[in-house]
């Protein structure tokens, strides 16, 4: 277990940071670019021989933290004056004249504005080490969490819940939009270093123990954000399963039932955004089985699969992640993997995103797609534009779209495909630049409907001309038209 510095002791620790610029870009200026890109892939060398001949106190924060090397006691007492709280704490251990971390403090930053720095444990596979990790290892900034705070809604909210906090960094970007935010998670581990986070960086939240939606039975969000422990894993008996990412439920399970009970804790007009992992059972079509999760309760929901794996894929990555590659057992337990997904009748494993809003609505609407392609980032902004696009969508009746002025998104461009020298296209494309980068082919008529789309000519009047100009039926032309605006304006073309 982790210590807990006092007030006075973490208010010091932070004004030792911020007088010496501890953050994100001090760090990568310390070390240069190309080195804070090779650290990005977990090698530590290119940054520690940029930093060998300093001993000023970013670079000995630096490679204290990130860099994960031990430094002279003398030199980090320059930049931190008391070191006896952080060693009593655990967060440092001292051994002769070198002191090393044996808990993780880092810099963050994101492109929504939140920033301050994360506790973690220490990062097990650097420079190719492959260390197995403890049962309670908390995992700190991650490709997936950064992709959860990148999905994230950012709208101004009542309550907020961070639903399996670990280090808590989305707490860190909830309290920025957030008057009240609740973290919770089973590892009492996590909610050790997730309360030195929202404390360093002076975020108010309220961090309860237990497991999924029991800490907050009978209470509703406004937002609640998830990446709960999605590997589908076998169960094991020996107590050594992986808190931070397994759960104790077969194949998906948990994933299903964060999201069918989601909505129980949703305020009228919440938003639940859940990254996760589901299977592809054999002869069964994988978005019938996650439609089945959808709750008949008013939620619309957008189900957006980035990628997909085999088996043998999946059970490689995580095997790795855990730090088995290359060791004695990693044979066995490859095959134990790979046992229990016959078992359960796995053939792949889908990979993405589950978003529900609770609308309301009698006939909500829900979107499952494969969509593997590459997106604006952060997505969050699109994510809510969906939402606006739909209630205006279904507050328009065909009447009311024909009378409205339309105006084509200012992202689309025009593409057009063809023999080279020929007079004309073979295909036109309208796609975006922004949100998810859709692109729509076009006719003759619905390009010359979308080309006139710029808030001047109603669309009835586009359409009676266009009609005119092609020599086609006004009013089948009209029948053709309407459903595809309508799906046009969901997925941001029309505004």
């Amino acid at each position: 277990m982790v210590a807990v510095l006092t007030p006075a002791q973490t208010a010091d620790l932070r004004a030792a940071f911020q007088e010496h610029r501890y953050s994100v870009d001090a760090v990568v200026s310390a070390m240069g670019e190309e080195a804070h890109r090779a650290l990005g892939r977990n090698s530590t060398l290119a940054a520690v021989r940029a930093l060998a001949d300093r001993d000023d106190p970013i670079a000995v924060l630096t490679s204290l933290w990130p860099l994960q090397q031990p430094v002279r006691r003398g030199a980090l007492e320059r930049a931190l004056p008391d070191l006896e709280p952080l060693i009593s704490a655990g967060i440092l251990s001292v051994s002769g004249e070198e002191v090393r971390a044996e808990i993780d403090i880092r810099p963050y930053a994101s492109d929504d504005g939140a920033s301050g720095w994360i506790v973690s444990d220490l990062s097990p596979n650097l420079d190719t080490l492959t260390v197995p990790v403890r049962p309670d290892f908390v995992l700190g900034v991650s490709s997936a969490s950064t992709t959860l705070a990148q999905l994230t809604v950012r709208r101004p909210v009542t309550r907020a819940l961070d639903l399996g906090t670990g280090c808590g960094v989305q707490t860190l970007h909830l309290a920025r939009h957030a008057a009240q935010v609740v973290g919770t998670d089973l590892n009492p581990r996590a909610l050790e270093l997730a309360d030195l986070t929202t404390r360093l960086n002076q975020v108010s939240a309220e961090l309860r123990l237990g497991s999924l939606y029991e800490p907050v039975r009978g209470e509703l969000f406004d937002l609640i954000t998830t990446n709960p422990p999605y590997v589908m894993s076998p169960p094991r008996t020996d107590g050594e399963r992986l808190t931070y990412r397994e759960g104790d439920r077969p194949a998906d399970g948990l994933v299903e039932h964060v999201v069918r009970h989601g909505v129980d804790h949703l305020a009228d007009g919440g938003t639940l955004q859940v990254l996760g992992n589901w299977a592809h059972p054999l002869g069964s079509d994988w978005q019938d089985r996650l439609r089945s999760w959808i709750p008949a309760t008013g939620c619309d929901a957008h189900v957006v699969q980035r990628e997909t794996l085999d088996v043998y894929e999946y059970i490689e990555l995580w095997l790795t992640d855990a730090g088995l590659a290359g060791s004695p057992d990693y044979a066995r337990r490859y095959a134990e993997w790979v046992d229990y997904f016959a078992a359960l009748k796995i053939g792949a494993v889908g990979m993405g995103w589950i978003v529900l809003h609770k609308s309301g609505r009698v006939e909500p609407r829900i979107t499952i797609e494969d969509w593997p392609y590459g997106v604006e980032q952060p997505i969050g902004p699109a994510i809510a534009a969906e939402a606006t696009a739909l209630d205006l969508e279904r507050s328009l009746s065909d009447a009311e779209l024909l009378s409205r002025s339309w105006i084509l998104a200012e992202d689309i461009v025009e593409e057009t495909l063809g023999a080279p020298g020929s007079a004309h296209p073979q295909r036109i494309v309208h796609r975006q630049q922004r949100g998810f980068r859709r692109a729509l082919e076009v006719d003759t008529a619905l390009g010359g409907i979308l080309g006139a789309c710029d808030g001047e000519l109603s669309l009835g009047l586009i359409l009676g001309s266009v009609a005119g100009i092609l020599d086609l039926d006004p009013a089948a032309l009209t029948t053709d038209i309407l459903p595809k605006v309508r799906g046009l304006i969901l997925d941001g073309f029309l505004g």
